[in-house]
């Protein structure tokens, strides 16, 4: 069973840094894929980053591209994303996901999310 939660969501003035975790419950965490969204009202869920299994390879969107860091601990069974240099537009709910098979920049090919946690970035 994978069972995602985030944390170290907040408020935060624009230039500033979040770092935020997601840990997951289950014994497998090392076989997924593990993924970064995020998501305003009225708007689609959107692609962050995502890292491979053993950490060794990350993407990230270009809209975060030299900002933000996706990291892996499996020892630990949590993924980070460090947010640093934040703009308002970076405001939204942020969202874990892990993938069985190979993680993209689709949302489809996720399998579990975890419940959200709110970054908002005020100027």
């Amino acid at each position: 069973q994978v069972q995602l939660v985030e944390s170290g969501g907040g408020l935060v003035q624009a230039g500033g840094s979040l770092r935020l975790s997601c840990a997951n419950s289950g014994p497998t965490f090392s076989t997924y894929a593990m993924g970064w969204f995020r998501q305003v009202p009225g708007k689609e869920r959107e692609f962050v980053a995502r890292i491979t299994r053993n950490g060794a390879s990350a993407y990230n969107a270009d809209s975060v591209k030299g900002r933000f860091t996706i990291s892996r601990d499996n020892a630990k069974n949590t993924v980070y994303l460090q947010m640093n240099s934040l703009k308002p537009e970076d405001t939204g709910v942020y969202y874990c996901a892990a993938a069985a098979t190979i993680a993209t920049m689709n949302r489809n090919s996720y399998n579990y999310w975890g419940q959200g946690t709110q970054v908002t970035v005020s100027s």
